[in-house]
């Protein structure tokens, strides 16, 4: 028989194989009995009789990146635990090797509540965890989701399976099982955990971008219509043409949404997606279309005006307010953000700068009390922005719930 000395051994007889058992496995050594007995086997007791014959001792050799990979998953606030089915001393000693919190005080699955609250609050307060048996994974997996968690399991046997498939993302080895790539969502080729990273990376950089890029494009939504709505209501001409649009959306909206959506970002994705979207662009929306309506009106009632210069104070007030939601949407305002949201007014200042691009989109400057009245408005109309917008969504390894 192949098995556990602590499982297959148990008379007193056997205290000195259980002896060098336990210190190879607080060496960081896996022990495996081999011993035989001429009693008959059952499936459900420990074997009479058993006669030990030799242990079998295997090393795992730690990666040299694993200690980089972890230290990575404590930056972004990601809780390790270490689930095996191994001894709970052998564990501990590779999990102080890689310098895992946690690896000092590890809790033997034997002792692990059945589930519920308490099994929850022992997962919450370790982080080692040996001889766990395949429906004890999954009893974890649902404690730790029943406490608000994302947990994310990674295995490469058939005894992950149950936690694998329960997860809300299963990550298999691509040398493992066939079993354990079926249930999984993402399978890693090369069988190596030191490219969990960078899919955490990828993962939190498309959620986060799609997320600031929406601010951007819902609040345009948001102050169209409503203009769209306010001089259908009073009766005025358009403030806009539609070249003069296409200048708004691409300075405030489309070139900046191009390269924030390919930006780096470390900030954690988290339920709500939709509520702080519109408690976003719903207030900034509507500041812009106020502010942009009040100095079209304006202008358009000072003497001597034309349509088109009214316009033309329409757009820069609206391309005044877009730089501005701009400005909040790209923080934290990196040296390469801060170029990026200021290269935008520049090119708007070199459409200004050139007769035929000012005769392109229709620009034709008011007189200067009219320019400095309408931007008054805006950043009168804008002060009020901090009382209504809300305030930014905490990122980083503050920020509960922690994944897991």
């Amino acid at each position: 028989m192949l098995g556990a000395p602590d499982v297959l051994l148990g008379s007193p007889d056997d205290d000195r194989h259980l002896a060098k058992a336990r210190a190879h496995a607080e060496a960081g050594r896996r022990v495996v009995l081999l011993g035989r007995t001429e009693a008959p086997i059952g499936t459900d007791r420990r074997p009479d009789r058993l006669v030990p014959v030799a242990f079998v001792i295997l090393t795992d050799r730690v990666r040299e990146t694993a200690s980089t990979t972890l230290a990575y998953f404590a930056r972004q606030g990601v809780q390790v635990k270490v689930i095996s089915g191994d001894h709970p001393a052998t564990v501990a000693a590779v999990a102080r090797r890689v310098g895992l919190p946690g690896a000092d005080a590890p809790f033997d699955a034997k002792a692990l509540p059945e589930g519920g609250e308490e099994l929850a609050d022992v997962l919450e307060t370790h982080a080692i965890f040996g001889r766990v048996t395949p429906q004890q994974k999954r009893a974890m997996v649902e404690a730790l989701q029943s406490r608000g968690h994302v947990v994310a399991m990674t295995g490469d046997g058939v005894n992950d399976v149950l936690a694998l498939k329960d997860a809300d993302i299963g990550v298999a080895m691509g040398s493992g099982s066939s079993a354990t790539r079926a249930v999984a969502q993402l399978v890693l080729l090369d069988s190596t955990f030191d490219a969990m990273p960078s899919v955490v990376g990828e993962g939190r950089r498309v959620l986060g971008n799609i997320e600031r890029t929406s601010n951007l494009y819902v609040t345009k939504t948001v102050y169209a219509m409503l203009i769209a709505l306010g001089v259908g209501v009073v009766g005025l001409e358009f403030p806009f043409l539609p070249r003069q649009l296409t200048l708004i959306g691409a300075l405030t909206i489309g070139i900046p949404s191009f390269f924030l959506a390919l930006a780096p970002n470390d900030e954690r994705a988290g339920p709500g997606f939709l509520a702080r979207v519109l408690r976003f662009t719903i207030p900034a929306g509507s500041l812009a279309a106020i502010a942009t309506f009040l100095g079209y009106v304006l202008a358009k009632q000072e003497p001597g005006i034309s349509l088109a210069e009214a316009r033309t104070a329409a757009t820069m007030v609206l391309l005044y307010i877009g730089f501005l939601v701009l400005t909040i949407i790209a923080a934290p305002l990196t040296t390469w953000r801060l170029a990026l949201v200021w290269s935008m007014p520049a090119l708007f200042g070199l459409v200004m700068a050139f007769p035929a691009t000012r005769e392109f989109f229709a620009l034709y400057p008011p007189p200067l009390i009219v320019w400095l009245a309408s931007f008054g408005i805006a950043a009168l109309v804008w002060s009020f922005a901090r009382l209504f917008l809300p305030p930014e969504r905490p990122v980083g390894p503050g920020a509960p719930p922690a994944p897991v």
